[in-house]
């Protein structure tokens, strides 16, 4: 906890020194810029809170509490969508009252994670006496956070090249990629979920060596996986014009919107299965592995797509560049985790050679 807070307090007090310089970066522009500013002056005073829900969320679910992990979420879910009518349309604080909503949600969210901790009930402690940053520690941390961390880091980075590109052809068309990623994130954030659900359980089978389980679990999760991506972008995409219309009224941002959807939507059927690998891989352990394909995704394949697809395909382009970046990155997670599981069943093998010969 004391390391997210920490986190958390340097990079909301350097969002608030470059605020204008990110703002202009990510792509806001003469129009927009004031109401941005006054939204994210009052959400970045969350950010730590933010750390801690995302920090002990998953130490939860890898103690076999996904139950408790997914309560402390919803409640700052569902506090933040009961909030915002009220503050926005009652008090009649507008963007403001948005922003406020958001910070409540974020604090109380981490608060419930904070006393459930508190409680004693989970194998670790936030007692600041127990703070440690022995070499052991960090380094079984960092070498499994680190590739995630670039992932998500890489995320934001790509989403500003994103926005300052789009940029360049109107706030209509910006309005509509925004609201064309909320569609595909319906079944991403799915997704995305499910692979954080089975990396726990592939890590016990990995730490106990049963080799059985893992593979049936593996099996049963990539096809459920592939399953409910097909099914969950189906809906998406037969009511794309119905979910635009939710987010965007005005004919230009709304045509905009359901173009940008169906583009994205091309490669949504298939996250299920790269999460499944991308947790598999991790739950193995396999830092260099979880690290070359998050950078791939989000940086090393999609930025340079972002370009080159745009010189050719114009603003299309922009949009293409993700699926061209989510199939090759599917083709490079299932070739390094075909190779990081012989790997694995090979030194298995040696050692049951090993014990036998013993």
């Amino acid at each position: 906890m004391w390391s997210c807070v920490i986190v958390g307090i340097i990079i909301s007090l350097l969002f608030f020194i470059f605020m204008d310089q990110i703002l202009v970066f990510i792509g806001a522009s003469s129009d927009t810029i004031e109401l941005t500013r006054s939204y994210l002056i009052i959400v970045i005073c969350s950010g730590p809170f933010v750390l801690i829900s995302n920090c002990y969320s998953n130490v939860l679910r890898a103690e076999g509490q996904s139950n408790k992990a997914m309560m402390g979420m919803l409640i700052g879910n569902l506090l933040n969508i009961i909030l915002d009518p009220i503050m926005i349309l009652g008090f009649g604080w507008n963007i403001t009252g948005a922003a406020i909503a958001t910070v409540i949600g974020n604090i109380i969210g981490a608060l419930y994670y904070i006393a459930y901790f508190m409680k004693g009930k989970s194998m670790l402690s936030i007692n600041i006496k127990d703070f440690t940053i022995k070499d052991k520690v960090c380094s079984s941390v960092l070498a499994i956070g680190i590739p995630a961390s670039l992932g998500s880091i890489l995320m934001s980075v790509s989403q500003i090249i994103m926005n300052s590109q789009m940029a360049s052809y109107g706030d209509m068309a910006l309005a509509g990629i925004g609201v064309a990623m909320k569609v595909t994130m319906i079944t991403g954030m799915v997704c995305i979920g499910l692979g954080q659900g089975i990396q726990p359980l592939l890590g016990f089978c990995v730490g106990s060596k049963n080799w059985d389980r893992y593979k049936k679990i593996l099996k049963f999760s990539l096809w459920f996986a592939l399953i409910l991506g097909v099914s969950l972008t189906a809906i998406c995409y037969l009511f794309t014009n119905q979910i635009v219309s939710t987010f965007l009224t005005e004919v230009s941002a709304f045509d905009y919107g359901v173009e940008f959807s169906r583009i994205l939507l091309s490669t949504s059927a298939l996250f299920g299965v790269f999460y499944v690998l991308i947790n598999a891989l991790q739950a193995t352990g396999a830092a260099v592995s979880s690290l070359i394909i998050n950078i791939s995704r989000q940086g090393i394949i999609y930025i340079p797509a972002l370009f080159i697809l745009k010189a050719i395909l114009g603003i299309n382009g922009l949009v293409w560049a993700q699926p061209v970046a989510d199939i090759l990155s599917i083709c490079l997670a299932i070739i390094l985790y075909v190779i990081t599981s012989q790997k694995l069943m090979k030194d298995n093998v040696d050692s049951k050679v090993v014990l036998e010969k013993c």
